[in-house]
């Protein structure tokens, strides 16, 4: 059996290894620390929750550590590109972890903080530096950064930089890498999903890597327990929500939004409903994202409302349930969001609350399971559709939530009227009499703050969009 005292690594990093506890690599580990350590450039695709983190720490640090330090130049020789704040945190914690008492200068830079620490970090001589592409851009246009001392470049989570549009920018830092040293830095690439857009890049970046796939060809998630159940509307799924909150006996639960604004709208309605929650996405402040953060590891709080910015990079420790309030628009994104709970040989719960307009992202999750998932009913709060209505609403859904028409939640109208998205119920589509069923999701009520006739507008979650008429429809008494 493979062990860390197997890889002749540095007395810092072994002392380090033994006080963490840390006894036998995981199978990343064991194929990529090796290689990395004889110089060669990786490409590993792997699940999360693997280890792919140490995978490149450890030997980055190895390489640190054993090397002449070059004389010249104040920028950093480990650079770790990650798509979010999240995750750079989560390699800062391992660089300290595992070079605790190698006494190496490290930095991170991203965005949502103040520039002016940034300054003061790029402008000294640094072992390490972390960062996200966007803001290490701004730096580099500023030409704050110096990349003549970079020994070893690592693109960690490539495949969640590229969905997150950072092509362009980690295009432009490998190039200014290039132009600022003649010789070509090591350059080991991570990646959850071995994409085609991957694998291009990896074509451009990288010399006669090693590849190492430990990427199932279909996601085995043993220890979580996955369902579904069928909702008419946004409105449904959030009663749908709160019922589940109390049957579930939920300690921690991260539920997965949209959008920012549906995020912050969800968990402000979950605290009015007596809930300690809080949203966590891309729009925050840096600080206010790492008090969220805190509260959900001490405990303290029950319910964290995110964007896909915590699909990966979050580790919370015992997460007992995933519940996806909206599907990720990108299929292999399901796979990364239930894997936060199940984790370290724990039991989790992954739910799904699927609308019509969820069906086309529905089958595009299958592909990539490799199975059907279920559709079943919430006892207490069943659809009011019935099963070939909603397959036939879910058969006309577009298949991209950018490029869907808004739905329209108030289940009948008159004179028509354009539908509204989010929570609150909208004007209707189409002339239908009180109560009659129509193309359009039927209401659930509870949710519309206030409506204004003529206009078609609400003011429920996630914003209104004015119509031509009033809404007449007659909410079931089970959703009063």
């Amino acid at each position: 059996m493979t062990t860390f005292a197997g890889f002749g690594l540095h007395p810092h990093l072994n002392a380090a290894l033994e006080a963490a506890g840390f006894g036998t690599p995981t199978p990343v580990q064991a194929q990529a620390i090796p290689a990395a350590i004889a110089g060669r450039d990786i490409i590993a695709s792997a699940q999360t929750g693997t280890g792919k983190t140490g995978a490149f720490v450890i030997p980055a640090l190895q390489r640190l550590l054993t090397n002449p330090v070059p004389r010249e130049g104040r920028g950093p020789r480990l650079l770790v590109l990650t798509p979010t704040r999240e995750l750079a945190q989560q390699v800062m914690d391992a660089v300290k972890l595992f070079g605790k008492t190698s006494g190496m200068r490290v930095g991170v830079i991203v965005g949502g903080v103040g520039y002016g620490m940034q300054y003061k970090i790029l402008a000294e001589r640094l072992d390490v530096l972390v960062a996200t592409p966007g803001r290490l851009i701004d730096h580099l246009e500023q030409r704050r950064v110096d990349f003549s001392r970079t020994e070893v470049v690592v693109l960690d989570e490539a495949d969640r930089m590229l969905d997150m549009g950072f092509l362009k920018p980690v295009e432009r830092i490998m190039a200014a890498i290039a132009q600022a040293q003649p010789k070509k830095p090591q350059t080991l690439l991570f990646t959850a999903t071995m994409t085609p857009s991957v694998a291009k890049v990896a074509e451009r970046v990288l010399h006669n890597p090693l590849k190492i796939e430990l990427t199932p060809n279909k996601p085995n998630h043993s220890l979580i327990t996955q369902r579904a159940y069928r909702a008419d509307s946004q409105e449904h799924k959030y009663l749908q929500l709160i019922e589940l909150l109390g049957v579930e006996r939920v300690d921690q639960a991260i539920i997965f939004a949209a959008t920012k604004h549906g995020s912050d709208k969800l968990a402000e309605k979950l605290s009015k409903s007596g809930f300690t929650s809080a949203a966590l996405h891309g729009g925050m402040k840096q600080n206010a994202r790492k008090r969220t953060l805190d509260q959900l590891h001490r405990g303290s709080l029950k319910l964290l409302v995110a964007t896909d910015v915590a699909a990966r990079g979050l580790d919370v420790k015992e997460l007992g349930h995933v519940i996806n309030f909206d599907l990720p628009q990108v299929a292999e994104d399901y796979v990364h969001r239930i894997g936060r709970t199940g984790r370290s040989g724990s039991t989790g719960v992954a739910i799904s609350l699927i609308a019509p307009s969820d069906v086309p992202m529905l089958r595009d999750i299958e592909k990539v399971l490799g199975k059907k998932m279920e559709l079943a009913q919430l006892p207490g709060h069943e659809s009011i559709l019935t099963q070939d209505e909603f397959a036939r609403q879910g058969a006309l859904a577009p298949r991209s939530r950018k490029m869907a028409r808004k739905p329209n939640y108030s289940g009948s109208g008159s004179n028509g009227g354009n539908g509204g998205g989010g929570f609150g119920a909208r004007s209707g589509s189409g002339r239908t009499g009180p109560g009659a069923r129509s193309n359009a999701a039927p209401s659930h009520g509870g949710f519309q703050k206030r409506s204004h006739a003529g206009s078609g507008r609400s003011d429920g979650f996630g914003g209104g969009e004015r119509g031509g008429g009033q809404s007449s429809a007659k909410r079931p008494a089970r959703y009063k």
